[in-house]
């Protein structure tokens, strides 16, 4: 059914996994007129009556999402500067408000990059974000910190001081970091592909808690193989995830399916790297229809 414009519930049938959330889940997508869209997103959030008590995830394009959840405000995989003529960009004044740090992308704590392909990932573009942002911390694999240590000058100590570059492989146990209030795990999940193809990419499925107790899981590009998820079932399992990430072909597979309902403990799940193409209903595959997507930049939903 398309959507009409403006805010309204989220009117789409709940998936299997998504016990209990989707009743709370509502988007907030992008309002009507001349407004442009960064203000809209702005509009949207500040107009909520119950903006206080709830966390938001709002689409940027592609795999790039923004979350906040009470004081705490974070960025995956938001700056990238290649589509490949596939995947949305994100919109221009969506990126110079990112940049100039102007509501609602003002006070962002941390930056999570899931992989440094460039239709996730731009190093000049991530460079510049922190230089002008000193209080943005980022995490990202250790091939995208390294592409960025290769441009940055030697005024630039500042910034990489804030970088944290995950080195993980495959078969590496996932690893836990403190910061501040955000509880980060990082865990290596092959790129989708595997296991003949991009597998000397470093994909890292990034699980963030807020102070509040809401937990958000960014799967980047993971294959969609039960087998990846299989050997750290303990780790995968001690923390509910209110809102899943996954790339929208994990929608598309038996294992994918598998994993969000019972590898996960997922509440809600959206599906994002949703190509130019799928973005009309009519054209998706049935295994996507009535599976929520993020299809259209300054969309999002509250949980």
């Amino acid at each position: 059914m398309p959507r009409r414009q403006g805010l309204m519930p989220d009117e789409r049938p709940v998936g299997r996994w998504r016990t209990g959330l989707n009743s709370k889940m509502k988007n907030t997508t992008r309002c009507a007129g001349r407004a442009s869209l960064a203000s809209s997103i702005a509009l949207a959030i500040l107009s909520s009556p119950a903006i206080g008590q709830d966390a938001t995830v709002q689409y940027l394009a592609n795999e790039g999402v923004m979350v906040t959840s009470g004081d705490s405000k974070v960025l995956f995989d938001p700056l990238f500067d290649n589509g490949f003529r596939t995947y949305q960009m994100v919109p221009d004044d969506v990126r110079s408000a990112i940049f100039a740090g102007e509501a609602p992308y003002d006070g962002v704590d941390a930056i999570f990059v899931s992989h440094f392909h460039g239709d996730h990932f731009s190093a000049a573009d991530v460079l510049r974000l922190m230089r002008a942002q000193p209080s943005i911390h980022l995490y990202a694999p250790a091939q995208a910190t390294a592409a960025i240590r290769e441009i940055a000058t030697a005024d630039d100590q500042a910034v990489l001081d804030r970088m944290t570059g995950l080195d993980l492989e495959y078969g590496d146990a996932p690893v836990h970091i403190s910061a501040g209030e955000l509880s980060i795990d990082a865990a290596f999940v092959p790129h989708s592909g595997w296991p003949t193809r991009r597998t000397e990419v470093q994909n890292i499925a990034f699980r963030v808690r807020f102070a509040d107790d809401g937990t958000v899981l960014h799967l980047g590009d993971a294959d969609a193989r039960s087998i990846h998820f299989e050997a750290d079932a303990d780790y995968w399992e001690q923390q509910a995830i209110d809102v899943a990430l996954p790339p929208y072909w994990f929608f598309e597979s038996e294992d994918g399916v598998e994993i969000l309902e019972f590898r996960l403990d997922v509440m809600h799940a959206i599906g994002i790297h949703v190509p130019d193409e799928l973005v009309d209903p009519g054209r998706r595959s049935e295994a996507l229809l009535g599976e929520d997507l993020f299809t259209r930049p300054g969309e999002g939903r509250r949980f």
